[in-house]
């Protein structure tokens, strides 16, 4: 019986070596494992062997089994890698043009910040960085902001413990620059804040800042807007108007909004700027005293003026964009477009 195990054995090799279609390997399992193949007739003789032989020859017939059972398996793999690959080479046309590799562009955001770095820099401004987990005295005693101030609340800060948060403004560059600088200084800095607002059209936990300074001697109110003008007229456009409104921040006095003629509607009214015609970009005023006091510089001697904007803000009246929640959706279909 070990001889008729062998003869099927070599048949089988015999046959794997003479298929090349998966067709025939289908059809060479049926023949040795189909309910009337090969093997399964070996099984039908365990009854008629006398007791004493029938476990000993079932076991070879499983043995058997297995192994025709494995050789089949790897042709049919064989046969199936081959075809994909045939297949591949079929579908392949080297005469076509290859195709063109999709190139990542910088977030709109990123190139909102770029484009006003440009336009500082031609105005004198360096770039300055600080900190986004930050002292609750940078971010708000030594910008003259009282201990009662609704800004300090839980409401309005992320605190991390006591005295350590994430800031709220990048006004704390300003702080850290004085500390470690003597005038003329002439700064911005851009970079992310945060504050727990209600995500909306118009509102995120997180966006971004530009903050501005310039201190030296005999620095004017006339300088701030001049300043800014320039940079209106380089970002937005030469026909954008600006003007200024009085406003109140703890850090600068006097202090300003500054709006800007609704790009949009060309400043005839729309649901933009609430058909006013004017949209409100930014706020800035002079330098306080007490600001002055908290990084010992000499208020006799040296003025200067300070100013904040919101690049989503910047970024939305620039393009058009109504809702600042697509920023950081992530949609390549609107990320494209920039």
């Amino acid at each position: 019986m070990v001889e008729k195990f062998e003869e099927i054995k070599r048949n089988l090799q015999d046959e794997i070596r003479s298929i090349d279609a998966q067709k025939n390997a289908e059809q060479l399992r049926v023949k040795y494992l189909g309910r009337k193949g090969i093997v399964n007739d070996l099984m039908k003789r365990i009854p008629t062997l006398p007791i004493e032989k029938r476990v000993d020859f079932g076991r070879q017939v499983n043995s058997l089994k297995n192994e025709i059972a494995d050789s089949i398996d790897a042709l049919i793999k064989r046969l199936s890698a081959q075809s994909v690959s045939t297949s591949k080479a079929e579908l392949f046309d080297i005469s076509l043009p290859g195709k063109p590799q999709f190139v990542g562009k910088k977030h709109p955001l990123t190139q909102t910040i770029d484009d006003v770095k440009e336009v500082f820099a031609c105005l004198g401004f360096d770039v300055a960085y600080g900190p986004e987990v930050e002292l609750e005295y940078y971010n708000f005693e030594a910008l003259n902001i009282p201990a009662d101030h609704p800004s300090r609340t839980d409401f309005d800060t992320f605190y991390i413990k006591d005295d350590v948060l994430l800031r709220s403004q990048t006004s704390t560059v300003q702080i850290r620059i004085m500390e470690n600088q003597k005038p003329p200084i002439r700064i911005i800095a851009p970079g992310r804040v945060y504050r727990p607002d209600t995500v909306d059209a118009r509102h995120s936990f997180m966006f971004h800042q530009v903050e501005g300074l310039l201190v030296d001697e005999g620095v004017s109110f006339a300088d701030l807007k001049g300043v800014l003008y320039q940079f209106i007229k380089a970002y937005f456009g030469q026909n954008i108007q600006m003007r200024f409104r009085p406003s109140f921040f703890p850090f600068t006095e006097p202090s300003a909004e500054v709006d800007i003629s609704c790009s949009l509607c060309e400043g005839k009214g729309c649901s933009v700027c609430s058909y006013s015609g004017w949209v409100e970009i930014l706020g800035a005023g002079m330098i306080d005293p007490n600001v002055f006091k908290a990084v010992h510089y000499d208020g006799e001697k040296y003025t200067g003026f300070a100013f904040g904007m919101g690049v989503e803000r910047i970024t939305m009246l620039k393009y058009g964009i109504g809702d600042i929640r697509l920023f950081y959706e992530n949609d390549l279909r609107f990320l494209l477009q920039f």
